[in-house]
């Protein structure tokens, strides 16, 4: 077995798609099948709890005629179902309202294959077994459990596989074929405090590819620590302290800020990085890419939802924003070129997206300098809530980790939360490490920023 998904089937269907709207009328049709299947584990208490496998294909069809525009979905690819599937999306297009923004891509931009290989499939990922699968979660519930004796139970611990292969066809000839498989193992772990109050850490890992996914025992271990380390967290006085992001929590953050920089918020005005391109955004230490050329990245893709190119996009260079990631619509209201920056969505609308958005580590700065020479402050061990506004970037969320003073961590934390902007929080950055680990499409290494309201007791 080489391939479990048969690609030219997939672009075959697209290529049927198509066909059936342009002879219905649309001047532009793009087509997205996919196809999949996933695989998930959960165990508890050395039993399997729950096994779901699910397959499934499905297709998605935007279609334009003078500046209308429409967009549907469909799991029903038998030839009645295309038909009507064709028939829906140009009967929406008669009912939509026009759009003087709306259109394709350049098709002076829109590229051809052959496309580079990223390595984001992974053959040994598809074909792993319910019963591996299995016994991989049960294998990370062992290790948690037999790591500490304080701890005292086991929320959960899972596995999952997941891959399959997606085809688009646009009538300007563009054709693609790509395939991706992911992994991933995660357990939470439980321990009872002085207090009768539960400790919960949790610990998760994915990739790509197999043999770059930590041992199940790792996960496991790791979920254990993170549990009895919060043993005896209690509050911390009401202050302005630096807070420590570690990079597991770092990268929510940066999740954050790049939401704030898509051409859709931009136009749409819904961020507070409107108007601010070219201006200081964050600290001179803080340089951010949007790479989707990453070898095997959870966020790499050789073209984008468009059929342009993919290219890295410096976002941030040295505290300054020197672009919002915009896709062909969002790249015509704000009267500018397209990033590649475009991603389709499971139903047929197009939109910009990041794709690996990175905060660049710093050569010469370990964690353990970071810690070091944080005189009093608050490592977070894991936030909580969504306190959030984009339009202003506020921030307050709830946290808990750990209390650093004179360099030294002294004690758990818990119950207490973490205020500011974002805006000042990236100002604010005084430190960035030089470790960056491939675990999400979103990567930071970790970082410090000087001052933040921490509200406890």
């Amino acid at each position: 077995m080489t391939d479990l998904v048969d690609t030219d089937a997939l672009i075959s269907f697209g290529e049927e798609i198509v066909a059936r709207a342009r002879r219905g009328g649309a001047d532009i049709a793009e087509a997205v099948v996919r196809e999949g299947s996933e695989l998930s584990v959960r165990v508890r208490l050395g039993q399997v709890e729950m096994i779901r496998e699910a397959s499934s294909r499905t297709a998605a069809l935007r279609v334009m005629r003078d500046g209308h525009v429409a967009v549907t979905s469909t799991s029903d690819l038998t030839d009645g179902g295309l038909a009507r599937f064709a028939s829906d999306a140009l009967g929406l297009l008669e009912a939509s309202e026009r759009d003087p923004f709306a259109g394709p891509a350049d098709p002076d931009l829109v590229v051809q294959g052959p496309f580079e290989d990223l390595d984001v499939f992974d053959l040994a990922v598809a074909q792993l077994e319910p019963a591996v699968v299995s016994e991989m979660a049960l294998r990370a519930e062992r290790a948690a459990v037999g790591h500490d004796p304080r701890v005292s139970n086991i929320q959960e611990a899972s596995c999952s596989r997941v891959y399959g292969a997606s085809a688009m066809v646009l009538s300007s000839g563009f054709r693609s074929a790509r395939r991706r498989s992911a992994v991933s193992v995660g357990a939470v772990a439980l321990a009872d405090d002085a207090d009768h109050k539960k400790r919960r850490g949790a610990w998760s890992e994915v990739r790509r590819h197999l043999e770059d996914l930590p041992s199940p025992e790792e996960v496991g271990r790791r979920a254990a620590e993170r549990t009895v380390d919060m043993l005896g967290a209690r509050k911390v006085p009401t202050c302005v302290a630096s807070v420590v992001f570690p990079p597991e929590v770092a990268r929510s953050l940066l999740a954050l800020l790049a939401g704030s920089i898509l051409g859709s918020s931009i136009w749409r005005k819904t961020s507070y990085l409107v108007g601010r391109e070219g201006s200081k955004v964050a600290s001179p230490l803080v340089h951010i890419v949007d790479d989707p050329m990453l070898p095997r990245g959870l966020g790499s893709r050789a073209h984008d939802g468009e059929g342009l190119a993919s290219r890295r996009n410096v976002v941030v260079d040295g505290g300054i924003l020197r672009t919002f990631l915009c896709d062909s619509y969002a790249a015509r209201k704000l009267q500018r070129a397209s990033t590649a920056s475009a991603s389709r969505g499971a139903g047929g609308g197009v939109g910009p997206s990041t794709s690996n958005i990175i905060l660049e580590p710093r050569a010469g700065t370990t964690e353990a300098d970071i810690i070091d020479s944080t005189a009093k402050g608050f490592l977070v061990r894991q936030m909580l809530g969504h306190g959030f506004n984009p339009s202003t970037g506020d921030f307050s969320r709830g946290a808990s980790g750990f209390w650093i003073e004179g360099g030294r961590i002294v004690h758990p934390v818990s119950e207490v939360t973490i205020s500011s902007d974002l805006d000042s929080m990236c100002k604010g950055i005084d430190a960035v490490a030089d470790r960056l680990v491939l675990r999400s499409s979103a990567l930071s290494p970790m970082v410090r920023v000087a001052s933040m309201t921490i509200a406890g007791e």
